[in-house]
């Protein structure tokens, strides 16, 4: 399970340590793409699969589904683990999420979310102050 918030600084090659933790679910490599609220996804690359399926089941009638598909599909690119449980993000994906030398992973249970820190404690302020308010408009799903 992909839980916990960590962390990291991405290198001059645009290498990231993912946490030991979280490594051991995704051991058989990784599939990197563009996320929503300017993050980047990284799921593992069965769960990946499921997700692609879903995408490309979308109607290619609807304007709407082809820019979806064409955003996260186009964008990813797979990536594998290298001896110090580094993953390479391309130039594409940092620029997109304005990644540039400090970063935050966050596990969110079937997926991995990494944001540019600054960006990720602007998100995350935002969100605490509104948290009452989320969960009471999520409150259908209990």
């Amino acid at each position: 399970m992909l839980i916990g918030e960590y962390q990291h600084s991405i290198d001059g090659k645009g290498r990231v340590a993912i946490p030991a933790k979280f490594r051991r679910d995704l051991e058989g490599g990784v599939v990197v793409t563009k996320g929503l609220d300017n993050c980047l996804f990284v799921y593992p690359k069965d769960v990946w699969v499921k997700q692609a399926e879903k995408m490309s089941g979308l109607s290619a009638n609807q304007a709407n589904s082809r820019a979806y598909g064409r955003f996260i599909l186009g964008g990813a690119t797979d990536s594998e683990f290298d001896g110090q449980g580094r993953i390479l993000i391309s130039d594409y994906l940092r620029s997109y999420a304005g990644i540039k030398e400090k970063v935050v992973i966050v596990g969110l249970y079937n997926r991995v979310e990494i944001w540019d820190e600054a960006k990720w404690h602007e998100y995350k302020s935002h969100m605490e102050k509104n948290a009452e308010k989320i969960a009471e408009d999520l409150g259908q799903m209990s």
